[in-house]
């Protein structure tokens, strides 16, 4: 599959598995504009263009949050593609607690693509918890999310230094906001 032909199925996937779900923010944005934000981010700040990466970035919820399994984006987008996803995916089965302190644990160990790829999703997370929060998260609940964040961040550091420091500068700006 060409590289245009791989994103733009990412997309048109994600987007009709995504299609009734709703971020959580303030804001209620469609959940795809989250993925696509995700890549977007990878490759405008990242200088990320490798193809893979950018459609397992917009598939990267795909397998967490709806119906789809590994095996099929496997079979739609490649081993590749399904292994950055599969990496960055939490298991649902476990208690919430316990799958953020495995995402703090596990964050070393990613391959570099799917470092990066959590690294804008985190990014990209920060700053909706920043401008569009849950409206039932108080203010405490988001400063533990950042602190949270932030120790994820921590393990994947080394992939990327202009996601790392857009990292950084989204997490200080919510500091900065909560802290008012």
């Amino acid at each position: 599959m060409n590289t245009t032909k791989l994103i733009l199925h990412a997309a048109s996937f994600a987007a009709y598995r995504h299609r009734d779900q709703r971020r959580k923010g303030s804001d209620a944005q469609p959940y795809i504009n989250h993925p696509l934000d995700v890549a977007n981010m990878l490759s405008d700040i990242g200088g990320i263009d490798d193809p893979e990466i950018l459609a397992a970035a917009i598939l990267h919820d795909t397998v967490e949050d709806t119906e789809s399994t590994g095996d099929e984006i496997r079979e739609l987008f490649g081993e590749r593609v399904a292994g950055y996803v599969l990496e960055v995916t939490d298991d649902k089965n476990l208690p919430k607690a316990e799958r953020k302190q495995l995402q703090i644990e596990h964050a070393p160990h990613l391959s570099p693509g799917a470092k990066a790829i959590k690294l804008a999703d985190k990014i990209s997370n920060v700053k909706d918890v920043t401008d569009h929060p849950p409206a039932d998260w108080p203010r405490e609940r988001r400063r533990e999310y950042i602190e949270w964040a932030e120790r994820v961040v921590a393990g994947l550091r080394g992939v990327n230094s202009e996601l790392e420091r857009h990292f950084d500068e989204a997490a200080a700006r919510a500091r900065a906001k909560f802290a008012e």
